[in-house]
């Protein structure tokens, strides 16, 4: 098992594209919703993952504030099918959370979660933000974790 944390520039070419059809196959094959996955904040973006024997399980992108939002926020939260149900998305995101608070010593972060997901981001300390709202077809919700 091998959790690594890399700026876009940092990561290599296997890993970058590891990344992408991890997400792909997640976010536009398993859901059915094509839409515009490279979407110009990889670059800005830390991305922090888990591989395990050589395979991409987990993934998390981590974008400074002032970027896509006011908050630091993280997103395209993903694990693979054959990883599922072993507690990775919740270590990652602990993982995540830790690093923003620790290193870059922010107080607030946000996600854009699908609405069904609502339960686990609550788990982790976020509370709802917004009304429900459609993104490429799909039901989701703004959510907000704060340092206590």
């Amino acid at each position: 098992m091998e959790w690594s944390i890399k700026t876009f520039d940092e990561l290599t070419n296997d890993e970058l594209y590891g990344l992408l059809k991890l997400r792909v196959d997640i976010f536009v094959v398993e859901q059915d919703c094509p839409y515009p996955e490279l979407d110009n904040y990889d670059q800005l973006a830390l991305h922090y993952f888990l591989k395990i024997n050589g395979e991409f399980a987990a993934n998390v992108r981590i974008l400074p504030s002032n970027s896509k939002y006011e908050e630091v926020s993280i997103g395209r939260v993903s694990v693979a099918v054959k990883f599922r149900r072993q507690g990775y998305a919740q270590q990652i995101m602990q993982k995540a959370i830790e690093y923003i608070v620790n290193e870059w010593k922010e107080k607030r972060i946000k996600v854009q979660g699908q609405e069904y997901l609502k339960d686990f981001y609550s788990g982790l300390g976020f509370e709802q933000v917004s009304e429900s709202y459609l993104e490429d077809g799909i039901p989701h919700i703004d959510m907000i974790w704060e340092a206590k």
